[in-house]
């Protein structure tokens, strides 16, 4: 095999790697992320993880110490609910209008999960479609 072909193998299996961690996680720990919720019309609603792509679940890693931001941008209200993992300080977790925020703090390492309670929709948006069952969100924390 020539070292032409060697490396552009190696490239494609570097790009798929990449694609494989990135779609799941940030591969890198990091001190801070927002995570924002949005209608969908398949499913009700979706997160996302600093501008990522939209999904019903999520994997970030953070360092210890790191705050997660979470923005309702849904046309329903949403409680921030931590099911398991060790004990987190959720600030705001009701998050009852447009664009509110709830926050979590993580003082210390472990893999947490968090989901959300949706509510009913706000009165303007009552006449919104979706199609399908909705979307459990479901979200899981690594503290490094």
């Amino acid at each position: 095999m020539t070292s032409k072909k060697r490396i552009s193998l190696a490239a494609v299996a570097f790009a798929a790697i990449a694609v494989i961690v990135g779609g799941s996680a940030s591969a890198t720990p990091t001190n801070g992320a927002t995570v924002s919720i949005q209608h969908a019309t398949r499913g009700c609603h979706n997160w996302s993880v600093d501008g990522g792509a939209y999904r019903a679940s999520l994997a970030v890693r953070v360092n210890r110490g790191a705050t997660l931001t979470i923005v309702n941008n849904d046309v329903m209200s949403h409680k921030f609910v931590q099911t398991s993992g060790p004990s987190a300080k959720l600030i705001r977790p009701a998050m009852n209008h447009m664009s509110a925020k709830a926050q979590v703090r993580f003082t210390r390492a472990g893999v947490y999960h968090f989901t959300t309670k949706p509510g009913a929709d706000y009165p303007w948006a009552s006449k919104t479609k979706t199609m399908g069952a909705d979307h459990v969100l479901r979200l899981t924390v690594t503290v490094k």
